[in-house]
């Protein structure tokens, strides 16, 4: 039985997904669950030993749990194709791992937005559980902002998950569209009642608090932006809702 499984989910992740898996390399078996790319990931993939396996997406939660149930190591990291493990976040897994004393470890994720490492604006040090003794956890069953959830004991590690994300506004804006369209999607299903002044409002304290409270000033031009970008993230997802319940009324 191997010891430690590595999960990604793909879809068109040709341009990340071989620095993602060279990251990879000291896990004993490496899975990827691709959702029908266009471009060449599946080859990519297949190429640098992974197992790939297609699966019909359902969301983000269903899909990584469905690559859970694939992993047969005792323990399971879970990485998305944007994201990279260094040499020394990966030493520090070994050694958790086999020092044992936990079901889990979260550690710090410092991303990039338009090419700028951000250290403010509430992105940093942004812990995330990503490693866990298979069994003891997995993720929730929602659409988008999955997360996963640990019935035991979870402790930090130090070094900190490289994350790509966004490296340019188009990638930016294009994601903005997805999530705020698939969250809108949640707001229905659940019955919430949305008005219009509440996505305004909610826009609005999201780019303070990314901007002001969170000192995204420090970070820059990038970090003017990234709080627009919070504003809308929180602001787009209430307008769509709120047209799609006006639409049913009529």
């Amino acid at each position: 039985m191997p010891q430690l499984s590595a999960i990604v989910i793909t879809k068109n992740e040709a341009a990340n997904i071989g620095a993602c898996l060279d990251g990879l390399a000291f896990c004993d078996e490496r899975i990827v669950v691709d959702c029908g790319s266009t471009d060449q990931t599946v080859e990519i993939a297949r190429g640098k030993g992974a197992r790939v396996v297609t699966h019909e997406w359902r969301g983000f939660g269903p899909q990584k749990n469905y690559a859970l149930s694939l992993a047969g190591g005792t323990w399971v990291l879970s990485v998305d194709a944007d994201e990279r493990v260094s040499p020394e976040l990966a030493a520090a897994i070994k050694a958790a791992i086999a020092g044992g004393g936990a079901d889990a470890f979260e550690f710090p994720r410092l991303s990039s937005f338009c090419g700028r490492p951000m250290r403010h604006s509430g992105w940093y040090p942004d812990y995330v559980l990503r490693l866990f003794r298979r069994g003891k956890a997995s993720f929730d069953d929602v659409i988008v902002h999955e997360r996963v959830i640990c019935n035991g004991v979870v402790k930090r590690l130090r070094p900190s998950l490289i994350h790509h994300t966004m490296p340019k506004l188009e990638d930016a804006l294009s994601r903005l569209d997805r999530y705020s369209t698939a969250k809108a999607q949640m707001l229905v299903a659940a019955g919430r009642k949305v008005w219009f002044l509440t996505g305004v409002g909610h826009g609005l304290v999201s780019f303070l608090r990314a901007y002001v409270w969170r000192a995204g000033f420090l970070d820059g031009a990038e970090g003017f932006l990234l709080a627009v970008f919070a504003a809308e993230t929180s602001y787009y997802p209430y307008m769509k809702a709120w047209l799609a319940t006006r639409q049913r009324k009529r």
